[in-house]
């Protein structure tokens, strides 16, 4: 079995006379947390939105454990194991904890219509298991204590950690982490890197990670690339990437 989870090769993506990806090739491997950085229109988006079939490439390859996602669409990706967060959170606020993470599980449930209006066989014992995966979730963020709240009603933090809940009751095997620290303090954002961490060390479930919080990518990702303007300028490790210079001067800055 190849060390590749996802195989990304020469993606071009273009809006009209606009290239928002230019031969963009990449792997992210079994139980790698990878980071993607950039300035704000450098195509980390574009990147999600081809991976989660939104947009389809004009060139290119991307394969999920050798299967071509290119040309299907966006539940199909579900299908093959790619979830996603995003950085606008999309819950349902005025329902609770629990039923926002059952939506979770939709595509994984297979009763039939009359079992599920009576609720007996089948349907019964899908939703015992599927509630078990809930509640196992649930542990792992620390979310017990806010199961019965209309998630409106929780604080910032929490909801952004309930998007990332919901997406690992899909149970994928790429999770795609769409600035899952934007517009939280400094102590929410360690917590979501430690819950980040500990996903990946538990669950050994690769990521692909977006986000601009530098300290806090340099800190989790094994990993990363990084685009400007659609062009891939660098890969590596965070060390080998603090440092070059290509990147210092398109993103980074001087310290």
């Amino acid at each position: 079995m190849s060390d590749a989870l996802l195989e990304c090769r020469e993606i071009t993506l273009r809006f009209g006379g606009v290239t928002a990806l230019s031969d963009v090739t990449f792997e992210v491997r079994r139980r790698e947390l990878f980071a993607i950085i950039g300035p704000n229109g450098a195509g980390k988006t574009s990147i999600f939105n081809c991976l989660n079939a939104v947009y389809q490439p004009q060139r290119g390859i991307i394969r999920i454990d050798g299967v071509d996602i290119i040309g299907r669409k966006p539940p199909f990706t579900v299908a093959q194991g790619i979830a996603r967060t995003f950085q606008n959170i999309g819950l349902f606020l005025n329902l609770d904890v629990v039923a926002n993470l059952m939506l979770g599980r939709h595509h994984l449930m297979h009763g039939g219509f009359l079992s599920g209006m009576a609720f007996f066989g089948k349907a019964r014992s899908q939703e015992i298991l599927h509630r078990r995966r809930v509640e196992e979730v649930m542990e792992l963020l620390d979310l017990h204590q806010f199961r019965g709240s209309p998630v409106g009603l929780l604080p910032y933090g929490i909801q952004k950690r309930m998007e990332l809940a919901r997406a690992l009751c899909m149970e994928p095997k790429l999770l795609l982490l769409d600035e899952p620290v934007a517009g939280m303090n400094s102590s929410e954002t360690e917590d979501m890197a430690r819950y980040i961490l500990e996903i990946k060390r538990e669950l050994a479930i690769s990521m692909i990670l977006v986000e601009h919080d530098m300290h806090m990518v340099m800190d989790v990702a094994d990993r990363m690339m990084v685009l400007d303007f659609g062009q891939k300028i660098a890969e590596g490790l965070p060390a080998e990437v603090r440092s070059n210079q290509r990147v210092i001067d398109a993103y980074l800055g001087q310290p």
